[in-house]
C-alpha cells in the first residue's frame, strides 16, 4: 500500500470510504465512481470489497480494508471522499484534509453539512451525480486552496488541547489507580435495586395515573348518563 501511496508522485493521493456498511453498490453507480476517479491526476484508494466496477482505471485501487486514519495523515493525502461517519469526518479534521461528502443515511448528511459551513467540504447526492459532478467536487477540495486552508483552521482548532491525549490517557489511569478504582466515578445505576434499574417503579407509578384517569372518566360519564336517565323519566311522568 506504501508503494503505491508513493508512486502518485507529486500529484498524491485520494483515500476514499464509504464505511463498513455499504457494500452492494449497484452497477451503475460502480461504473460512475469509477469513471469520474479515473479522470483525475491523483491515485485513488478505494476501500471496496464487492464486485469490482467493469472498468477500473490504473490510477485505482481497490482494497478490502484500509487503515483510514494513518492514510489521511500521510503527507500525500490531498483529499478524502467519505459518506460522513463521525469518526471518519474526525480523522480528516485531526489531519486537515478536505472532505468530498457522499451522505446516505442518519447523522451523515447533518455532519457534512457542517462541514460545507465551515468550508471544508463539498457535498455530492449519492443518488444523483454524475462522473462530471464527482470529478469537480474532487478537483475544487484539492485545486481551491481555501478547502485545504479551512481544514487546516479546523485541525489547529481540534489540537488546541491543554495536554496531548496520551498524556491525558496517562493522567486518567493514574488517577484510577491513585483513587482505588475511582468509585466515586462510577455510574450509579450500578446501586439502583434491580427494579429502579428497569424502571419498574415509574412504568408502575404511570400506569397507576393511567387507570385512575381512566376510572374517574367513566364514573363521571356514568354519573352523567344517570343524571339524563333521571331527569327523562320525571319528565315523562310530569306530562
Amino acid at each position: 500500500m506504501e508503494e503505491f501511496v508513493q508512486s502518485s508522485g507529486e500529484d498524491g493521493i485520494v483515500v476514499f470510504s464509504l464505511g463498513s456498511m455499504i457494500k452492494n453498490l449497484t452497477r451503475e453507480r460502480r461504473d460512475v465512481i469509477a469513471s469520474a476517479l479515473g479522470q483525475i491526476s491523483q491515485t485513488v484508494l478505494w476501500r471496496y470489497s464487492e464486485e469490482k466496477p467493469d472498468t477500473l482505471p490504473p490510477n485505482i485501487r481497490l482494497f478490502d480494508w484500509i487503515p483510514q486514519n494513518d492514510l489521511l495523515g500521510h503527507p500525500k493525502t490531498k483529499a478524502f471522499i467519505t459518506h460522513g461517519g463521525t469518526n471518519g469526518m474526525y480523522e480528516a479534521i485531526y489531519h486537515g484534509v478536505p472532505m468530498v461528502g457522499i451522505p446516505l443515511f442518519g447523522d451523515q448528511p447533518d455532519n457534512m453539512l457542517h462541514m460545507k459551513t465551515k468550508g471544508a467540504a463539498v457535498i455530492l447526492d449519492f443518488n444523483q451525480f454524475q462522473a462530471q459532478d464527482l470529478v469537480l467536487a474532487v478537483n475544487a477540495v484539492i485545486n481551491d486552496p481555501s478547502y485545504k486552508e479551512s481544514a487546516m483552521r479546523l485541525s489547529r482548532i481540534h489540537h488546541d488541547q491543554p495536554m496531548s491525549a496520551l498524556d491525558q490517557a496517562v493522567f486518567w489511569i493514574e488517577f484510577v489507580m491513585r483513587n482505588k478504582g475511582a468509585k466515586h466515578l462510577r455510574v450509579q445505576a450500578h446501586n439502583l435495586s434491580w427494579y429502579q434499574y428497569h424502571c419498574l417503579d415509574v412504568l408502575a407509578a404511570l400506569l397507576a395515573t393511567v387507570v385512575l384517569i381512566a376510572v374517574i372518566f367513566f364514573k363521571a360519564c356514568c354519573f352523567c348518563l344517570r343524571k339524563c336517565c333521571t331527569r327523562s323519566k320525571t319528565k315523562s311522568k310530569k306530562e
